[in-house]
């Protein structure tokens, strides 16, 4: 079988790689460092080209039984769109800011499996929490997530594994979660709390827009929250950006020049050693899911914790392990035919069906990215 990965960066290169072991691999990028890297470290087939183009992302997957959208957020919807109009069956991981709903009908009507926001949050978070929603009455949940460098160093303490504009859209994109039965909107960075893990001490968290589809898919829950994680102190400094106008798309003028805010922050904050995670730089991934409720008439706590490192041997990182092979696990899921629910299907959906479940479980624990559960009976 063919598999066609749509990007090339830190992430589509891991889940190309990944992929390679078992199916006929095709990875495509603009890039032509990075598709170098993967033709001479794995032998993989490269095709370089512009994902932007709706045409060429149509004929270049024309021959795919499975293809993966890896592209940066900007371009996330638009090459989902293509994708599904050329009739393939596709696993998305780009956090693209638009609603993906819209495309159910689309892929329904081509006959296509289309599973969406399949990563680690959103993604493994929604599968985890669609598996305990079709066996319990839940009444909360919430998702502590991050991903940063093992070494702290001043003024950031930060680094990006995956693209500088979905980074940036985190500390923009206002967050929608819910409370009290109420959808509430606040603003991203907004809500600051300290939170320990015995793995990496203690990490600062703010409310993130990352709950997407399970605001809709979910409407009995009563209380649901997702927060992004960083280095204390992070917070205030990038809110210092924002509200200065370092992170607006509106133009300014210096010297006759028109000038964009945001382009020039992300040049200079992923230039050199900023914000640009090392090639072989360590970080880590951490996340906590939490979801209570009732089960069997009873109260009941299950918590769900990752902490994953930069792989040594294999030098990868470990957002694009835990990120790339939650996407290559689903990938998986539908060549095998274990999922084969036609239309357009948001990661939580993959989480109902027990089989499916405890394969993806057992793909990343085979790839040594391992989630602990603990319950509580309250």
């Amino acid at each position: 079988m063919k598999v066609t990965v749509l990007g090339a960066g830190m992430v589509g290169s891991a889940i190309a790689a990944d992929l390679k072991t078992s199916f006929s691999v095709v990875s495509v990028d603009i890039d032509r460092n990075a598709l170098k890297k993967l033709e001479t470290n794995h032998g993989i087939d490269c095709v370089h080209g512009d994902l932007s183009d709706s045409l060429f992302v149509k004929s270049v997957v024309a021959d795919s039984d499975v293809v993966v959208s890896a592209v940066p957020g900007f371009m996330g919807y638009n090459t989902l769109k293509s994708v599904i109009e050329a009739g393939k069956n596709v696993v998305d991981i780009a956090f693209f800011p638009e609603d993906s709903a819209p495309l159910d009908k689309l892929a329904r009507e081509k006959g296509v499996i289309a599973v969406t926001d399949m990563g680690v949050a959103p993604g493994m978070c929604n599968v985890i929490l669609g598996y305990h929603y079709s066996r319990m009455k839940v009444n909360s949940y919430l998702c502590l997530v991050g991903g940063l460098p093992r070494k702290r160093v001043w003024p950031w303490e930060y680094k990006a594994p995956f693209s500088p504009c979905d980074v940036i859209e985190e500390y923009v994109r206002p967050a929608r979660y819910r409370e009290n039965g109420k959808d509430v909107v606040r603003p991203a960075l907004s809500d600051p709390e300290l939170i320990s893990f015995e793995e990496c001490g203690t990490l600062e968290a703010w409310n993130s827009d990352g709950l997407r589809s399970l605001l809709r898919n979910m409407p009995d829950i009563p209380d649901m929250k997702e927060k992004t994680m960083r280095w204390p102190g992070h917070i205030e400094k990038a809110r210092i950006l924002r509200e200065s106008g370092f992170f607006s798309n509106e133009p300014v003028e210096i010297n006759g020049v028109m000038i964009s805010p945001l382009q020039m922050t992300e040049k200079i904050l992923f230039s050199k050693s900023n914000w640009k995670l090392g090639v072989e730089e360590e970080e880590f991934t951490v996340m906590r899911v939490v979801v209570g409720g009732e089960q069997d008439g009873k109260p009941v706590e299950y918590t769900w914790e990752l902490y994953d490192e930069y792989n040594r041997e294999t030098k990868t990182s470990s957002m694009a392990r835990t990120t790339g092979y939650a996407c290559t696990a689903a990938v998986n899921a539908v060549l095998s035919g274990l999922y084969s629910e036609k239309g357009l299907s948001p990661a939580e959906y993959l989480g109902r069906d027990e089989q499916c479940f405890k394969f993806m479980m057992d793909y990343l624990e085979e790839r040594k990215v391992f989630y602990a559960k603990t319950t509580a009976s309250l």
